[in-house]
């Protein structure tokens, strides 16, 4: 079951942050959305997310890492 918070399913939310923690080196969005299968949308609306909270950051651009 998903369940709707601020318009991103919560799941979506937790497999977009299990991929930057696992991920030992930053990644694109777009590999996000290979690693995921999920939509391009959703993995955006994800970050966007992540990002406002803090979770990650953006050591150089268009890459993405779980804040340290």
């Amino acid at each position: 079951m998903t369940v709707q918070k601020e318009g991103i399913t919560v799941d979506s939310y937790q497999v977009v942050l299990d991929v930057f923690t696992k991920s030992e080196k930053p990644v694109k969005a777009g590999e996000v959305v290979a690693a995921t299968g999920l939509d391009k949308k959703e993995v955006d609306k994800a970050m966007a997310k992540l990002k406002k909270e803090g979770k990650i950051s953006s050591p150089k651009a268009c890459y993405w890492e779980i804040s340290k």
